[in-house]
């Protein structure tokens, strides 16, 4: 742990915008349901029109093991089918690929009543089966409105988001007008591409109005940093120019798509990133099945690895065991009632796990193609939410067979928090809000370094104990003579009201506004202390709002929750 931490201090200075704290999953590296600093960088690539730069940027995750080269037979097979189609493909791509128009509005979670400036973005995008139009998460983020364009053609379409997957930054457009779908093809899906097996990325990158096609090899497959989603699921790594725009286009090979462009590497030449088919359609069926993205599941462990002799020896392993050790588990995940500290997991489904690993990779590698390894996360976030998975420990010398439920599990401090308005309430000028990493990147750039040192801690280290738990702090203190002399007491955590213990934002609302003593007391962080009249502080609030022209002392969210249980309550008398 300190070793990461001290990392994560090194590598936070170089993070931006999408950099921020969110991060990577890790803390030794922790399942997606732990998140870790910024890595530098790693660029998403829809191209900011207003900004005229990508959206941001971060550093991927090392990998646990070197991927090998397959040259064998099917590889050479596979090259020359790829050779022979490549035309056709391009061909094919053309009636398919649209030029995406996004404007955006993000919220201030500084201010989180009002929005910052509108901007606009454009990416690309690819027709699929069933009337449908596939493109990145990052392109359509907090959209206000999208259009999309198809090839050789001046018109634009009014399209509508129909999911979301900020994880895998994968998003599925829908466009009511007939007439776009006049000439318009879907394209198919095909399988993950082998070492240096030849890809056409296509799209509309900066740089011109017109389609653009650009060719290279496959040059790495392994779990990478997904920059917008902060999260860690398998990617493509190829040679071809991914640039600005370029987000959202299919990687063609042969006459299928390999993959989704998403990413490149800052600061290096021709090195980019695609999704891959298995994650597209982990994505695409969750959607189907259950009619909205379902997520990527995790077992919430942090784990460490056992090449050490002397402590395989400690925990019983044999000679020929191999296995990782349970060092922490997510309070909040099924392997919490499953596994215990200590355990060495030995297998998960049927699959062996190796004993390497690093501190930022808590899975050591399992294999994956000829002579290829890749960290066995991957096995665990292409399961469906809810399905079992039989994982093979050790435990006191003895092996056990157990079933684990797997589930999407969520950090106590949210990673990111698109598409939706951030949660606050105020009180006598006090401005409550629950910690969220969105609302440390408003800190800048360097925000690991400027942003409040014991809320980045807690973003980083503390697991939630128990569901819609939010850690909930004094953001700031609008000025009013109800409120003089406890403005030094922003960016603390409120830990109670009126002597109750809080859950969460809504939590906190209840009790403020059930209050029913002459005062009420807020116990915060150091033992500091907040005492108001809460008759005075009440009228003071009207007041504080109108001069501060903030529309409501609620966000959307607790109103609507507020009125839920009113309606509740009718129903009921």
């Amino acid at each position: 742990m300190a070793s990461f931490l001290r990392t994560a201090r090194k590598l936070a200075s170089s993070s931006s915008q999408y950099g921020r704290l969110k991060s990577p999953p890790s803390t030794t590296r922790n399942a997606s349901a732990f998140r870790a600093p910024p890595r530098p960088p790693i660029s998403d690539n829809s191209s900011n029109l207003l900004a005229g730069k990508t959206n941001g940027v971060t550093r991927m995750l090392p990998c646990s093991a070197p991927i090998s080269s397959s040259y064998d037979r099917r590889w050479r097979t596979r090259r020359v089918g790829v050779r022979k189609g490549n035309a056709a493909a391009v061909e094919l791509a053309l009636n398919s690929v649209v030029k995406v128009f996004s404007v955006l509005c993000s919220p201030n979670y500084l201010l989180p009543w009002q929005n910052k400036s509108q901007r606009e973005t454009m990416g690309s995008g690819f027709v699929i089966p069933g009337r449908k139009i596939l493109t990145n998460a990052h392109v359509i983020a907090d959209h206000s409105f999208v259009l999309v364009r198809k090839h050789g053609s001046p018109a634009k379409y009014r399209a509508e988001v129909k999911a979301v997957g900020h994880e895998c930054d994968l998003a599925i457009l829908a466009v009511e007008s007939e007439e776009f779908w006049d000439g318009m093809n879907p394209l198919e899906l095909g399988d993950i591409p082998l070492l240096q097996e030849a890809v056409s990325v296509v799209g509309y990158p900066q740089g011109g109005d017109n389609i653009s096609v650009t060719k290279g090899v496959v040059s790495r497959v392994e779990p990478t940093q997904y920059v917008h989603g902060a999260s860690q699921l398998m990617a493509i790594q190829i040679d071809a120019a991914i640039n600005p725009g370029n987000s959202g286009g299919p990687a063609i090979m042969g006459n299928k798509v390999a993959g989704v462009a998403f990413q490149n590497l800052s600061g290096a030449e021709n090195i980019g990133y695609i999704i891959p088919v298995p994650v597209i359609k982990h994505f695409i069926y969750g959607v189907e099945e259950k009619g909205k993205y379902t997520g990527f599941c995790s077992l919430g462990l942090s784990c460490q690895p056992t090449e050490n002799v002397h402590l395989r020896n400690h925990f019983g392993m044999q000679p020929d065991m191999t296995g990782v050790l349970v060092s922490k588990i997510n309070p909040l995940s099924d392997a919490h009632n499953v596994l215990k500290k200590d355990d060495i997991i030995l297998s998960f489904d049927g699959v062996p796990i190796a004993n390497d690993g690093t501190e930022d990779y808590i899975y050591a590698a399992v294999p994956f193609r000829n002579r290829e390894r890749i960290t066995f996360d991957h096995l665990v976030s292409m399961k469906q939410p809810n399905e079992n998975a039989i994982v093979r420990v050790l435990r006191d010398g003895k092996e056990h067979e157990l079933n684990i439920i797997l589930r999407p599990l969520q950090p106590l401090v949210p990673v990111h928090q698109f598409d939706k308005l951030p949660s606050y309430y105020i009180f006598a000028g006090l401005v409550f809000v629950p910690l969220t990493q969105p609302y440390l990147h408003e800190y800048g750039e360097d925000w690991y370094n400027t942003s409040p040192r014991r809320l980045c801690e807690r973003a980083l280290r503390e697991l939630p104990k128990k569901a819609n738990q939010q850690l909930v702090i004094l953001s700031q203190v609008l000025m009013d003579d109800i409120n003089a002399g406890y403005e030094r007491l922003a960016e603390l955590q409120v830990l109670k009201v009126n002597g109750t213990e809080i859950d969460n934002l809504e939590h906190l609302c209840q009790l403020v506004e059930n209050c029913s003593t002459e005062s009420v007391r807020f116990d915060l962080e150091d033992d500091r202390v907040i005492a108001l009249n809460y008759e005075v502080a009440k009228v003071a609030t009207s007041r504080i709002l109108m001069r501060h022209r903030i529309p409501s002392a609620k966000s959307v969210d607790l109103i609507d929750t507020q009125n839920s249980s009113q309606s509740e309550l009718a129903s009921q008398c």
